[in-house]
């Protein structure tokens, strides 16, 4: 009975468990300098070739969640992304994102779609300001 419970308990509890984004640079909330580059670091390796990754300008009405959904949304190429299209598609544990050399002073999310060991998709966002 012991060894049922407990093999219940394991299958659940590495079911549940999703990728994440374990840290963002510029960390959210910051004010920073403009940057070159966002970097993202994931609790486990992530797919590139299934995961999405964007960085856009906020209007000043702009939400967040509205901002990475419109982010998430847009073409690789488009000129609205502040960052510049990624080329990599392999596993990885950090992920470095150049972002173009226009930054203007403001807020930007940075936005991602990732594909879950599992199989569920993970979206979030973090929003930094560039002084």
């Amino acid at each position: 009975m012991r060894l049922t419970v407990l093999l219940l308990a394991l299958v659940l509890g590495t079911a549940s468990a999703h990728t994440a984004v374990a840290s963002v640079t510029p960390a959210a909330g910051s004010t920073v300098s403009a940057p070159k580059e966002v970097v993202l670091k994931f609790s486990e390796p992530t797919e590139l070739r299934f995961s999405t990754f964007r960085v856009m300008a906020l209007g000043a009405d702009i939400k967040p969640e509205d901002g990475a959904r419109a982010a998430l949304a847009l073409k690789a190429y488009a000129s609205a992304l502040v960052n510049l299209p990624l080329t990599a598609r392999t596993l990885v544990a950090q992920l470095r994102i150049p972002l173009k050399a226009t930054l203007k002073a403001g807020a930007y999310v940075v936005a991602w779609k990732l594909l879950s060991e599992d199989g569920h998709p993970v979206t979030g966002h973090s929003v930094f300001t560039v002084k």
